[in-house]
């Protein structure tokens, strides 16, 4: 019995619910995209939950842990388990009352609204849908590594292959979100990721268990790889410079700027249901990646010797090698249910294009709202189509945790400040906006192209290693094993610093909204979101 088996079966049930929310939805752009702002407490914990954890957080943590160590939990499992639940109380709860009251269903929406633009509106629409579009094709990556690694098979003559390549993986994965959240909207994607979710907290206790009992126990297995010199330095934070590590603290940031996150936020019944969402999110977090890392770092163990590109699949790997074919399969699937929560990120990409662009520039006024609808699921198509393009040409030369690092989680984090500037700051202008958002969109292009211009350089390099990129600019720009590094610390911390000063500077050296929008959001001297809407449920 091939393992993929179970986990084709899997994805046909996942297809299965959009097809039913689809049944139980309307032709309204608010019920596609939104669920008409009628989530329930459980439903709308795991699925904010789950629409945050893609297959970065499986694949990508422990494949950057058999590089870099346990210390890759304390890079952004811990942080995140703490910045994460406070934004969505600080930002969260905000963002649902605004959306309650005028009626925002994105982030570009409120921005519009709250600084009286329309063009700068656009220009962040534009960066956001680039940033996002990394996230999108790490979950197709991930499907393709998955099914690739799960089908994989002895041969008669003695060679491994796989029944169902990366190609076509990465093609199945791609059709099946496709497929549900064509059909099924907001409604099918939380409900395919509460059921996700509900699989992929499972997995990690039990794959863990699993195969630390087939290895004879983790406190014999790390007592054998901290007497080898090849990964001792793997069971502490010996790979992880001090400047890395207070670099990743930014990285959290992110959350609440992710268009996924945001609208997510805008599909609660109630703002009451915040709550225990805040209480559990950090123990979501560690169930999901305490067993990723540890697994992460044994498979450096099992299988030395693995590029940067080739370690997207090593806990793939350990359960085909130390599990029995059913249960590599069940645990398959519940990799492949976080491998596919990209689905929230396209119809974050969709909800965007619809609302930003096709409603605000009069389509939905010229065509209606049906038409709205279908022109967002064409959307889904043609997202998906691309995204799953890219990660072809991505296999297997691209570390899923470093591209999504280096291009989604760094640009959205570097855009927090415009987010808190436009919820609690009344002298925050459009064009402080606008400088914000050029800032990072300039700064991603530029650590683009310090990359791209030194992947032969880090190829000679050893982990731990460091060399200029520039040498005539001494340690300004270095280049380690997987990442460009500014004196030794991550560009997102620059870029979030620089975001920061512009949006103020530029801020208070231009006139401010008028007095009618600044009362509009800040009735009485306070902040409105920090208030329930007139009417609203609480």
């Amino acid at each position: 019995m091939n393992p993929a088996w179970i986990v084709l079966i899997y994805l046909s049930i996942v297809v299965y619910i959009g097809i039913f929310a689809f049944r139980k939805g309307k032709e309204s752009g608010e019920d596609f995209f939104l669920a008409s702002r009628s989530l329930g407490q459980f439903i709308f914990l795991l699925s904010l939950f789950g629409t945050n954890m893609t297959a970065f957080a499986i694949l990508g943590s422990s494949g950057m842990a058999y590089h870099r160590g346990i210390g890759v939990y304390g890079l952004m499992a811990s942080s995140s388990g703490l910045i994460i639940p406070l934004t969505l109380f600080v930002i969260g709860t905000r963002l649902w009352a605004l959306g309650k009251r005028f009626g925002h269903m994105t982030q570009v929406q409120f921005f519009r609204d709250r600084w009286e633009c329309s063009g700068i509106g656009t220009v962040i629409f534009a960066l956001t849908a680039a940033m996002l579009v990394p996230y999108i094709i790490i979950g197709v990556m991930g499907g393709g590594h998955t099914l690739a690694t799960i089908s994989a098979y002895k041969a008669e003559d003695g060679q491994v292959v796989s029944w169902i390549g990366y190609e076509v993986g990465g093609a199945i994965v791609a059709v099946v979100v496709m497929s549900y959240v064509f059909f099924g909207g907001m409604r099918g994607t939380a409900w395919v990721n509460t059921f996700q979710t509900i699989l992929f907290l499972c997995f990690g206790t039990i794959a863990f268990v699993l195969i630390g009992a087939k290895l004879g126990g983790f406190d014999t297995i790390m007592e054998k790889m901290s007497q080898q010199p090849a990964t001792a330095s793997l069971l502490n934070r010996a790979r992880i410079t001090p400047e890395e590590f207070f670099s990743y603290m930014f990285i959290p940031l992110s959350s609440i700027m992710f268009p996924h996150i945001a609208i997510m936020c805008l599909t609660a019944e109630k703002v009451t249901h915040f709550r225990k969402t805040i209480v559990f999110y950090p123990i979501c977090i560690a169930l999901i990646w305490i067993p990723s890392v540890y697994l992460g770092v044994i498979a450096a163990n099992e299988f030395p010797g693995l590029k940067p590109g080739e370690t997207n699949d090593v806990i793939p790997q350990m359960l085909t090698k130390h599990t029995d074919a059913w249960l590599a399969g069940l645990l398959g699937a519940a990799i492949m249910a976080c491998v596919m929560a990209s689905d929230s990120q396209i119809l974050a990409l969709c909800t965007m294009f619809t609302e930003d662009i096709f409603a605000y520039y009069g389509g939905k006024e010229r065509f209606g709202d049906k038409a709205q609808v279908w022109t967002g699921r064409a959307f889904v198509v043609l997202v998906t189509g691309a995204s799953y393009l890219i990660a072809l040409k991505l296999h297997d030369k691209e570390n899923i945790f470093e591209l999504a690092i280096r291009f989604a989680f760094s640009g959205f984090a570097a855009m927090a400040p415009v987010m808190l500037a436009a919820l609690f700051w009344k002298r925050s202008t459009k064009w402080g906006a606008l400088a914000a958002t050029l800032w990072v969109a300039l700064s991603l292009a530029g650590t683009w192209i310090l990359h791209s211009q030194s992947e032969a350089m880090a190829k000679a390099l050893k982990p731990g290693e460091t060399a200029a990129i520039i040498p005539e600019l001494g340690n300004l720009f270095m280049r380690t094993k997987g990442a460009v590094v500014m004196y030794g610390f991550l560009p997102v911390m620059f870029m979030c610093i620089g975001s920061a000063l512009l949006m103020v500077v530029v801020s208070l050296l231009t006139r401010p909204p008028s007095q009618g929008t600044i009362a509009k959001f800040f009735p009485g001297g306070k902040a409105i979101g920090a208030l329930p809407p007139a009417g609203a449920a609480t």
